[in-house]
């Protein structure tokens, strides 16, 4: 087990564990590392963990397999851990084992399938991420509808979207419009450049370039979407 150290010191403050380092793993890692907090990046591949060292607190070459050598890293005392280990599902299923038995307090792990992702739950896993099916969500939502900026699962059966007011919409206000009434979706805010309204009023009238954040069943926002595309 070999340890890069990176630049920051560690604080009395949240701190992450990241397990793997392949895109998506590095991807959070570095993000949840520009917000302040305090990552210890965890790999295999020492090469890996080389390239992300200078980015995170700590970054360590080790096989998150092997229940001693997380116990040695102190796993336990991390508020969160993210297991984003890729092709190798048994790896990360055993790795999830092995974080629930030491007492790991949340445990967030991708997934490759429903199956997968099924197994991961029915573990411990606190919550499981689907990181290709989302982003395949988003760039279908997109094609079918250019207007759809972003498009989140928040459960099995409701979602939010970010919509940009075009076309009719332009020059009304939400009471005119009608959102709720006519799709049973509701709109939680209004984007216009820098500035988030979450609190619109019926009268708030569109101009272009706004953007709508909406919430609803998954079914009606499809039908909301497909009205406006």
């Amino acid at each position: 087990m070999q340890i890069a150290t990176g630049g920051t010191d560690m604080a009395a403050k949240k701190q992450y564990a990241v397990i793997g380092m392949g895109r998506f793993g590095s991807s959070v890692a570095k993000a949840l590392s520009g917000m302040g907090f305090d990552v210890l990046a965890i790999d295999a591949d020492e090469q890996r963990t080389q390239e992300i060292s200078g980015i995170v607190t700590h970054a360590v070459s080790a096989d998150s397999t092997d229940e001693e050598a997380l116990r040695a890293l102190g796993i336990r005392n991390f508020d969160v851990v993210v297991v984003a280990i890729g092709e190798d599902i048994q790896a990360s299923i055993l790795t999830t084992l092995i974080l629930k038995d030491l007492g790991v307090p949340a445990i967030l792990v991708k997934a490759k399938s429903e199956l997968h992702g099924k197994v991961l739950s029915k573990i411990g896993a606190d919550k499981v991420i689907y990181p290709e099916r989302d982003m395949g969500m988003r760039v279908a939502h997109h094609l079918a509808s250019p207007n759809i900026l972003d498009y989140i699962e928040l459960s099995p059966d409701y979602s939010i979207l970010d919509m940009k007011v075009s076309g009719t919409m332009l020059g009304k206000n939400l009471q005119e419009l009608n959102i709720r009434a006519k799709y049973g979706c509701n709109v939680m805010a209004i984007r216009r450049g820098e500035e988030m309204n979450i609190s619109p009023r019926a009268e708030d009238r569109l101009i272009e370039g706004d953007v709508l954040v909406i919430v609803g069943r998954k079914d009606n926002l499809t039908k909301l979407e497909m009205a406006y595309q």
